[in-house]
C-alpha cells in the first residue's frame, strides 16, 4: 500500500516541477513576497480538486468528448497571451525592486484570481492532474486509489509550499532591476510560447 502512496507522490512531483506558467506565477509572487500564502493555497488546493476528480474519472470525459478540450485549450490560450502581455510590460518598463512595500500591485482578490487563474485556466494543468494522474490513478485497484491520490496531493502541496516559500533564497539575486526584466521577459517569452503550442495543437 506504501508503494502505491509513493508512486503517486514521485510522478506527481516528477509533472509538476516543469517549467510552466503556474510555476512561474508562484515563484514570481514568492520572489516579491506579495500573497505568497494566499498564492500557494489556492495553487494547491486547485490541484487537489483537479487530482481528485480526475482519479475519480472525469479524465475519461475529456477523452469522449473532445470538445471540452478545445474549450480548455482556446480559454487557457488566451489568458497565457494576455498575461503574457503584463509580464512583457513590465519588463520594457522595468525598475522593479525588492522593495515589497512600494511594489505590490496585486490586492487579495486579484492575487486569489490570477493564482486560480494559471491553477484552472491552464490546459496543461488538466492534462497533467485530470488526464494523466486521473488515468493512473483509476488503474488502481479501487480501494488503493484514494492512497494514489492522497501520494499525488501531498506532493503538489510540498512543491508549492517550497517553491513559494523557497524563492526568498533568491530575493540578492532580485534586488537589482535588471534582474526582474531579464525574468518578466522569460516569463512572458514561455506563456507566449504555451499559448501558441496550445493554438497549434
Amino acid at each position: 500500500m506504501s508503494n502505491v502512496y509513493l508512486n503517486g507522490f514521485v510522478l506527481t512531483l516528477g509533472l509538476i516541477m516543469a517549467i510552466g506558467a503556474q510555476n512561474a506565477h508562484v515563484l514570481r509572487q514568492g520572489l516579491r513576497g506579495e500573497h505568497v500564502l494566499l498564492t500557494v493555497s489556492v495553487s494547491a488546493l486547485c490541484d487537489v480538486l483537479l487530482i481528485t476528480l480526475g482519479v475519480a474519472g472525469l479524465g475519461s470525459l475529456f477523452v469522449a468528448h473532445p470538445e471540452l478540450t478545445a474549450v480548455a485549450r482556446y480559454g487557457g490560450a488566451a489568458f497565457l497571451l494576455w498575461y503574457g502581455g503584463r509580464a512583457l510590460r513590465s519588463a520594457v518598463r522595468g525598475g522593479q525592486r525588492m522593495d515589497v512595500a512600494a511594489h505590490r500591485r496585486m490586492s487579495r482578490g486579484q492575487a486569489l484570481l490570477a493564482a486560480a487563474g494559471f491553477s484552472l485556466l491552464n490546459p496543461h494543468a488538466y492534462l497533467d492532474t485530470v488526464v494523466l494522474l486521473g488515468s493512473i490513478g483509476s488503474q488502481q485497484a479501487e480501494d488503493l486509489r484514494p492512497l494514489f491520490a492522497a501520494g499525488a496531493i501531498t506532493a503538489s502541496i510540498v512543491w508549492f509550499v517550497l517553491l513559494g516559500y523557497g524563492a526568498r533564497l533568491l530575493v540578492p539575486l532580485f534586488a537589482r532591476p535588471l534582474a526582474w526584466r531579464v525574468l518578466d521577459g522569460l516569463v512572458a517569452l514561455m506563456l507566449w510560447a504555451i499559448a501558441a503550442s496550445l493554438l497549434l495543437a
